[in-house]
């Protein structure tokens, strides 16, 4: 009974995870056919101040003392800056690249957390996260390097830049979460976002839209769905699970984001760029089914004190 109560809260949060990577693994031919209509971080303004307003609507009693404590403001500010980052990055490179591709690359994104992890922490990756990362590396080379120039082209570029913010705020997420409380960050990090992506549209770019229908079902779905429902999930399942695990569950978005793309488009991947990609998640396995602890102490510290509370009322 005591494994079913301290498990329980965790398999229904990863569940959650699988659910939202199936919604951002879409968005990635969605945002691709977006930015065919509207500039790139015009079309992340909008998105955000979107998502901001439909959380500061159904978390009204949670906005309303966040600007009076700090901790939630610092937190929240530095996680929605690398939110942005990563976002501006990921976007500015699908207008050279493709969904599938895109996808695979910010899939690195899994493979950076625990290097990154043992970086802060001050340790040495394991055998296993240098063999992840060696599988990975030599993925994302046959994925973006050209026999003949071998050069990286700019969305690809700008893409695996993008994996790296996205795996700091995967980070930042964990630690801040359980602290801060789920609801307040997810708030924080999405409006600073928001305010990050106001203050640069109209002088980084050169802002340019056009309205379709197209671009409105977009925005209601990256918006609402991809980014408020979404990273409020994220903030709310990394209280109970670990940033490792988070990043292993992330690792199903390309796949969710290829097959998007071969219904919509017949997208198929070349046999180097299937190799590559298939290097990719070999490296992204190899770094996250490595044996490591198991049970109660796979949660962390916060989630632990709050499952034995609950333990201890159920007797």
């Amino acid at each position: 009974m005591e494994l079913t109560l301290r498990t329980q809260p965790r398999y229904r949060a990863e569940l959650a995870l699988i659910f939202i990577c199936f919604i951002w693994g879409s968005t990635f031919v969605v945002v691709k056919g977006a930015i065919n209509q509207v500039s790139p971080l015009l079309f992340l303004a909008f998105r955000f101040v979107l998502a901001t307003a439909v959380l500061g609507l159904t978390m009204r009693g949670v906005t309303g003392g966040i600007y009076q404590t700090k901790p939630i403001l610092a937190g929240g500010a530095l996680a929605g800056a690398f939110l942005f980052l990563g976002y501006v990055l990921q976007t500015v490179g699908l207008k050279y690249t493709t969904p599938s591709k895109s996808a695979f690359l910010t899939g690195l994104s899994i493979v950076m957390v625990p290097v990154f992890a043992a970086v802060f922490e001050r340790k040495p990756p394991g055998p296993s996260e240098v063999f992840g990362i060696a599988l990975a590396s030599a993925g994302m080379a046959l994925m973006t390097l050209h026999r003949d120039s071998l050069t990286i082209e700019r969305g690809d570029l700008l893409t695996i830049g993008c994996a790296a913010a996205f795996a700091v705020q995967i980070l930042l997420v964990g630690h801040l979460a359980p602290k801060l409380g789920f609801q307040a960050l997810a708030v924080t990090q999405i409006a600073v976002a928001a305010l990050l992506s106001l203050a640069t549209f109209w002088w980084v770019e050169t802002p340019s839209i056009r309205w379709t229908a197209g671009l409105l079902a977009a925005l209601v779905l990256t918006g609402v769905f991809a980014t408020a429902l979404a990273f409020t999930v994220q903030a709310w399942a990394q209280q109970y699970t670990t940033p490792t695990r988070v990043a292993l569950i992330f690792a199903s978005e390309p796949l969710f984001a290829w097959v998007t793309s071969f219904v919509a488009f017949g997208e198929t991947l070349s046999r180097r760029s299937t190799l590559g990609a298939a290097l990719i998640l070999a490296g992204i396995l190899a770094v996250e089914l490595k044996r490591g602890p198991r049970r109660g102490s796979e949660f962390p510290a916060e989630a632990q004190a709050d499952h034995s509370r609950r333990l201890d009322r159920h007797g």
